[in-house]
């Protein structure tokens, strides 16, 4: 039995086409994997605040020389952290807004991107220590950016992942989904059938 991580990122609950990505790999994977825990967080939901003092002072301060609002951000940060480890599979749904991921993802990889528990410094540089994890990556996007250097999505999202020793990273993109109507089916029926692949 795996443990399956889903965070969604859309800032719609109506109509986004991230969302329809998400059900169809969830609905797949059940199917397939039906002894699997799957947990979603949804950061439209249940916002997780950006990076700031009170986060960055949680992982600093002594314990007890915490102040409150220290603390209830390093529970925060511990919580989520905590989901990410204990997942087998990761699987993180992203709009492309403005070239890149949402701020609400953003803010979670500022949570979870933490030195000693999901990475290390060591001699030679540093170190993840969250290998053997698989991560997919459904994206959404207006236009058509794969590969180009306006895709700003997918190079920073392999980078981070890969600090944190996630290494197996498959990414899906729904394409071309302003450009017209038949732009707009064939990028999500592509995006549809890779899903329908994933096992």
């Amino acid at each position: 039995m795996s443990n399956v991580l889903v965070i969604e990122s859309s800032a719609r609950q109506q109509g986004s086409i991230s969302r329809q990505l998400t059900q169809q790999f969830i609905a797949n994977w059940q199917a397939a994997n039906p002894a699997d825990q799957i947990t979603v967080r949804d950061l439209a939901v249940e916002q997780v605040p950006h990076l700031d003092a009170n986060l960055l002072g949680g992982w600093m301060t002594p314990a007890q020389e915490q102040s409150e609002a220290e603390r209830a951000a390093l529970v925060r940060s511990n919580l989520l952290t905590d989901e990410l480890i204990a997942a087998d599979v990761l699987v993180l749904a992203a709009p492309m807004y403005n070239f890149a991921i949402p701020s609400t993802l953003k803010a979670w990889l500022d949570h979870v991107l933490r030195a000693g528990v999901t990475f290390k410094y060591t001699e030679t540089g540093p170190q993840g220590l969250l290998s053997g994890k698989r991560a997919f990556v459904l994206t959404a996007r207006g236009g058509i950016y794969a590969g180009g250097s306006m895709d700003h999505q997918e190079p920073y999202l392999r980078q981070a992942l890969a600090f944190i020793g996630i290494h197996d990273v498959s990414f899906i993109h729904a394409e071309g989904l302003n450009l017209g109507g038949e732009s707009m089916e064939r990028g999500l029926s592509e995006a549809k059938a890779q899903i329908a692949a994933v096992s």
